[in-house]
């Protein structure tokens, strides 16, 4: 007995000691989030000077104004980014923040067209597009007298040539076609518009975090970026047209434009980087590629904390047996860790049905349980503060964190610091709470408190289906860009 008492303790200290070896891994304090928030804007830096210069790819988007608040008018949106797709209806007041309520429509793609043919596709979403416009809201047509605009959102890689064309770079998410592959998207749409005879053209194509920052600008004009915190991550924001210098002599008469930095990919020597996070990413399907989104996006925190788990379940009996469940990858999803994380009963009820219901393990130990919540604590702070460093980072490059951005030149003391916001939308932010405390903490600690208070994180709901009708009304009168 008392032997298996030793052994038991002495397995428990391991345990401990691989979630103490993990949180000094793991920490960030304000000098390394810094380091975080440098290296961020010099990589932009790089990836606006040249194509392939940065691991960030800063694209440009030909989006050279955002809504003004201005707009008037019936506009549609077609948001496309996976299995489903959406249609909106969209009406504008003209006064700022006067959105009617948009219909919606959603529609599930079959996954026999997911990977047949680009007509097949196309045609199943005109189709689908054009009942929706001939119903319009009371039943009648909507669309005889004049042409219809379209903002189409399609969230999958693609190289823009336009404000309203681009060339699909690769199939993602579920979608195989490849007949697709290196063609322009827009006009596979509107083609199969055509044969569809839907008097409609597509006016802006952009991506989910484009959408998010029109409708955030629509809103408020002091709207500079947009972030996505979901299943994955990115970033656009608001550049004046002389710093994008692989551009030159291009395009706009507007004085800026929307890119579209791809930041999931963003990796720095100075991330606190862990043995996990290395096997996560060599077994991931996308190996040295996407790293950022890695360290802080909800499809990957669940599996960092399974694999620190799996981990301690073999060096100590904390399940009993090596629960099979826990060898399943991707099994821990975010409103799991967020649940367990924020599970506040003193006998850690949520933290106990979880384990039972979702991975097959009873009677789990209340020490053990709360040794997870103190896992999913430590992933989620790692991942909420390096998610700060990035928005701070866009701040330092376009000189609104109070330093005058990193080649101004000028001291604190010299900046005015203006009414800055960056626009917020995905479950991980609005969903989990932790997360989203942890967030606004550290942007206080890196920015201080004399510049914290005057940059403002703004929850926006649908950006990329209401704020591709927005885009559609902002360039609904104009010539295609280019």
């Amino acid at each position: 007995m008392v032997g298996r008492r030793v052994r038991s303790r002495r397995k428990w200290r391991r345990v401990l000691g691989v979630l103490a070896e993990l949180e000094e891994r793991c920490a960030t304090p304000v000098g390394k989030l810094k380091q975080v928030v440098d290296a961020m804007a010099v990589e932009m830096h790089a990836g606006l000077a040249s194509e392939g210069g940065s691991k960030l790819k800063m694209l440009l988007t030909f989006v050279d104004r955002l809504p003004s608040g201005s707009e008037k008018g019936t506009y549609y949106a077609l948001d496309v980014g996976g299995t489903n797709f959406r249609i909106l209806r969209v009406q504008l007041g003209g006064q700022r923040s006067s959105i009617l309520e948009p219909h919606v429509e959603q529609q599930a793609v079959p996954a026999h067209v997911m990977t047949s043919t680009s007509e097949n596709l196309f045609d199943l979403i005109a189709s689908a597009l054009k009942e929706f416009v001939d119903r319009g809201e009371d039943g009648s047509k909507t669309l005889v007298s004049r042409r219809g605009e379209l903002g189409f959102t399609f969230s999958f890689p693609v190289k823009q040539r336009s404000v309203s064309s681009g060339i699909l770079i690769k199939c993602t998410k579920g979608l195989h076609i490849e007949d697709m592959v290196r063609r322009e998207v827009t006009e596979c749409l509107e083609q199969a518009m055509s044969r569809k005879r839907l008097n409609m053209r597509v006016a802006v194509l952009v991506n989910d975090t484009v959408g998010t920052l029109a409708l955030g600008h629509y809103h408020d004009e002091d709207t500079v970026a947009a972030v996505i915190f979901g299943t994955g991550t990115n970033a656009c924001y608001w550049e004046r047209t002389d710093a994008i210098i692989k551009c030159q002599g291009l395009l706009t008469t507007f004085g800026g434009m929307v890119i579209n930095m791809e930041w999931g990919n963003f990796w720095s020597s100075h991330f606190p980087s862990t043995s996990y996070d290395t096997d996560l990413d060599s077994h991931s399907s996308s190996p040295n590629d996407q790293g950022f989104e890695k360290m802080i996006s909800g499809m990957y925190l669940g599996e960092a904390v399974r694999r620190v788990l799996l981990r301690m379940s073999r060096e100590s009996d904390i399940f009993g047996t090596v629960p099979s469940r826990l060898s399943v990858p991707f099994i821990f999803r975010i409103p799991m860790i967020s649940a367990m994380h924020e599970d506040d009963s003193p006998e850690l009820i949520e933290v106990a049905r979880i384990l039972e219901d979702d991975l097959e393990i009873p009677d789990v130990p209340l020490k053990v349980r709360k040794l997870i919540v103190k896992l999913c604590n430590v992933v989620t702070r790692r991942a909420a503060r390096l998610a700060a460093a990035g928005i701070v980072g866009i701040l330092k490059k376009i000189g609104r964190d109070g330093s005058g951005g990193i080649t101004g030149g000028r001291t604190r003391s010299d900046v005015k610091m203006r009414r800055t916001v960056v626009a917020i939308e995905g479950s991980l932010y609005t969903s989990y709470t932790m997360f989203r405390e942890y967030l606004h903490e550290a942007l206080w600690e890196i920015l201080g408190e004399d510049i914290a208070p005057h940059v403002i994180l703004k929850v926006i709901e649908d950006g990329p289906g209401i704020g591709a009708a927005l885009l559609a009304a902002t360039y609904s009168k104009d010539s295609v860009c280019g």
